[in-house]
């Protein structure tokens, strides 16, 4: 006789197929929380770092509490990312899983799953602005910053020099020789931290709206020796540096500004005749049933309305939010007096474009 269990039966015959998703859904969705706790605890790295470990000896090699490893290692063995010896008890890190979790795999993407914690944490508030209108400002987010400074090494900073830097023609040599860049919404300065360390002739310039990331990015400048980076807190939507630039970056930074029209009238300002403007941001269309067709379309809205959207509400913004499209970012540059503007795509990256955008004709003149 077959012993009861408190197990859930099996799913009817017949049962809908959409039960079935959702109930998948939920499963990946706990286990993306518990992706994260691997990341930051540092468990996918010591799982790859040696061979195969008890929780004992896995939590001994992580400095970590045991029963806690433990349970997370049953979530990551009921759900296919670590594999488990059912003789010895050990738990080991299949070779192409490590590649994806741990941090110097390469294709690592364990950090983006912080994102749904962190999320999550203003979920109540995002209910209320539902009903009510308006938005959530950035100090709901105490993470955003650290979270976001992962997620630009992840896409911006170790791609940098190999695939993003060459969409630009000439852009290399030109930083070898001596430019001034500037670098708007730069968060903790990740990016402009790597330039300057390898182009000591060029001069960098980060703008963000946060003092706390700022302060952080000049403190690293510091800490590194690097006397060719500053950061400012000022406004995107205010600066005023005409023709002070050969070139402007901005890496996943302006659809969530209060004045994207005005950060990119701006930005065309700052440019020199022959400058050139680099912006990286999101890979979507206006029209959401073409994005079904986006490999991440739906984290592309989720990430919109509990951040990029709300953030830029909250300060009586346009609210543009992530998926503001390819269409409306084209007909944007043209009218902040972009007249040419290729769009590129790197195998890296699934959420974004690339947008090389140049002054018109009368401003080369």
């Amino acid at each position: 006789m077959t012993p009861e269990t408190s197990l859930p039966a099996p799913p009817a015959a017949g049962a809908p197929p959409f039960a079935d998703r959702l109930v998948a859904m939920a499963n990946d969705a706990a286990l993306s929380l518990m992706i994260s706790i691997g990341h930051r605890t540092g468990l996918f790295d010591a799982l790859a770092a040696a061979p195969a470990a008890t929780s004992t000896a896995l939590a001994e090699r992580a400095g970590l509490d045991e029963r806690y490893v433990r349970e997370w290692l049953g979530a990551m063995v009921a759900g296919g990312l670590v594999d488990l010896d059912p003789l010895t008890g050990a738990a080991s890190l299949p070779a192409e899983h490590a590649a994806c979790l741990a941090r110097d795999g390469d294709q690592f993407l364990a950090s983006m799953f912080q994102w749904f914690a962190v999320l999550g944490s203003v979920e109540d508030g995002i209910v209320e602005r539902f009903r009510e209108g308006g938005g959530l400002g950035y100090d709901a987010y105490p993470r955003f910053h650290e979270v976001m400074a992962e997620e630009s090494d992840l896409t911006v900073v170790r791609p940098l020099f190999d695939a993003i830097l060459p969409i630009v023609p000439g852009l290399t040599d030109r930083l070898e020789a001596g430019i001034d860049v500037l670098d708007v919404g730069c968060g903790r300065g990740r990016a402009l931290l790597a330039l300057a360390e390898r182009y000591p002739r060029s001069r960098f310039v980060g703008y963000d709206r946060s003092d706390e990331a700022t302060a952080a990015a000049n403190e690293d400048a510091r800490r590194s020796g690097l006397t060719n980076v500053r950061f400012e807190a000022r406004d995107a939507a205010a600066f005023d540096d005409d023709g002070a630039f050969d070139l402007v970056c901005t890496f996943d930074a302006v659809h969530d500004q209060a004045r994207p029209d005005a950060l990119l009238s701006n930005i065309r300002r700052a440019l020199r005749a022959d400058g050139v403007y680099l912006m990286q941001d999101i890979r979507a269309s206006v029209d959401p049933a073409a994005n079904r067709a986006h490999p991440m379309g739906a984290f592309v809205y989720t990430i919109s309305c509990l951040h990029c959207m709300t953030v830029s509400l909250a300060d009586g913004g346009a609210g543009l939010g992530a998926a503001w499209g390819e269409e409306r970012a084209l007909e944007m540059l043209a009218e902040a007096g972009f007249e040419d503007v290729r769009v590129r795509t790197l195998e890296h990256d699934l959420l974004n474009n690339y947008y090389v955008a140049r002054p018109g004709a009368a401003a080369r003149a």
